[in-house]
């Protein structure tokens, strides 16, 4: 699969005869963002529905009934009224008296100057990881700097993240040039950047949709949610996903329950169970693998009458990264494939470490020659910039629906804008090629070293 650069993106030019928003005519493989709609010149109607005007309505209700001089003009709520403040509100709020300071209140500060930041560490911040004592400051290329001058050759890479190095020039022109547009805008409206990050996506892989959130583990959690809810669509109330012994899928609960690793379960559970409707197999055991999907159809005659139990999906990683990197079989998700097709269930593949490119091929399902329903994606998406994506194909690509799920930052324009520039260097630069090359270069100075030094690898 050649690697196509980003789609530009494509607007109707003009306002359309009807006032209502023209659209092109849809091309299955390359997708336009539909035009933002023209209004009559006359109407200048805020635009936002009757729920948002009431949380307005009654916001200033409540500052109202404060002290601090808050009032909202009569006669507001009719359906044709137009704006006659500067708020451009149907319901238009105004400071009817002077705003005293408060008294009882601590001023806000500014952020001060840290000297000491490892005493700051100790002082002020949760203590969730075990740190190096080492301070970065900044970085090129593959390079970090700390505070004290020294460099150091970044083998971390921000845990599989900055894919492009430190302080790339196109990554940083493309946040820079989007911080002084739009970085932020909710997703109640279309946002051009996350259109063409979609849909390069969907064309450089087996999807037909995407949905974006901030990290990996959301991204799981979507994949999670969207395999309950197909499982749900088919009648069966108590779901089943299946995943791999020594599997890591996130922090988040449910994410963390996927992760079939009892010491990070140890303080999250209820009654001694974590989320319940995940099972686990050794990664790689095709016969594991089949008896676990046996068992879990055979486990029926033991419900109340009304529920079904039943696999909803079988969720693993392309390349085990916490288990000890050990790449995936393809026969043993050849097995998986053919066990979803045969239950009605669907194969989630988590790409959040090894996808956008790490193993030589831009997805790591790619290696496998098994094409999943769902996969997730993070990290190296954004090169750095927080991005998470769960892309979808067939009917997987039709389960959620308005309502079911959402992310308030996930596909804004500034991490849009990220994934986008990463996409496209990764196209131009034939980045592909270079990892496949200095994976081979690395694998062949491994064995050269493991010859000379027998008893280091044991």
């Amino acid at each position: 699969l050649t690697c196509l650069p980003p789609p530009p993106t494509h607007f109707h030019e003009g306002p359309p005869d009807d006032g209502n928003c023209t659209r092109p005519t849809a091309n299955p493989r390359r997708r336009t963002a539909p035009p933002t709609p023209t209004r009559p010149p006359d109407e200048k109607k805020m635009m936002f529905d009757r729920s948002a005007v009431s949380i307005l309505l009654l916001t200033a209700a409540l500052a109202s009934s404060g002290t601090d001089g808050f009032a909202v003009r009569p006669g507001v709520g009719g359906a044709a009224l137009s704006t006659t403040t500067t708020a451009r509100l149907f319901a238009t709020i105004e400071d009817s008296s002077p705003s005293p300071a408060v008294s009882g209140k601590r001023k806000v500060t500014p952020p001060p100057e840290i000297e000491d930041v490892a005493g700051t560490f100790e002082s002020s911040v949760y203590k969730t990881y075990g740190r190096y004592p080492l301070t970065l400051v900044s970085g090129s290329g593959c390079k970090v700097f700390s505070d004290k001058g020294e460099e150091y050759l970044d083998f971390v890479s921000g845990i599989a993240t900055c894919a492009l190095g430190h302080n790339n020039p196109e990554l940083s022109k493309a946040v820079s040039e989007q911080m002084t547009k739009l970085h932020h805008v909710s997703n109640l409206y279309y946002i051009p950047q996350q259109a063409q990050l979609a849909q390069w996506l969907v064309d450089n892989s087996v999807a037909d949709k995407a949905f974006f959130c901030n990290s990996g583990a959301e991204a799981n959690e979507g994949a999670i949610k969207l395999a309950r809810k197909h499982a749900n669509n088919r009648g069966i109330t108590d779901p089943v996903i299946i995943t791999a012994i020594q599997s890591f899928h996130g922090r988040t609960l449910a994410a963390v329950t996927a992760t079939g690793q009892p010491k990070y379960h140890k303080g999250f559970t209820y009654g001694g169970q974590m989320v319940p409707g995940f099972e686990y197999v050794p990664y790689n055991d095709v016969e594991a693998l089949e008896a676990k999907v046996k068992e879990i159809e055979d486990s029926n005659a033991d419900l109340p009458e009304g529920r079904k139990r039943g696999v909803a999906a079988i969720m693993m990683e392309a390349l085990q990264g916490e288990g000890g990197i050990i790449p995936g079989d393809p026969a043993f998700f050849a097995a998986a494939r053919s066990l979803c097709d045969s239950a009605g269930a669907l194969l989630i593949c988590d790409e959040v470490q090894v996808g956008m490119g790490r193993s030589g091929s831009l997805w790591g399902y790619e290696n496998l020659g098994a094409e999943p329903d769902v996969f997730t994606s993070a990290k190296a998406l954004g090169g750095g910039v927080p991005i998470g994506a769960m892309m979808a194909r067939g009917e997987a690509a039709e389960v959620l629906e308005p309502g079911d799920h959402a992310s308030t930052y996930g596909g804004n324009p500034l991490a849009c804008a990220a994934g986008v520039a990463v996409a496209r260097y990764i196209a131009e630069n034939d980045v592909l090629t270079n990892v496949s090359d200095r994976g081979e270069q690395l694998a062949r100075g491994l064995e050269a070293m493991a010859e000379k030094y027998p008893a280091v690898p044991g």
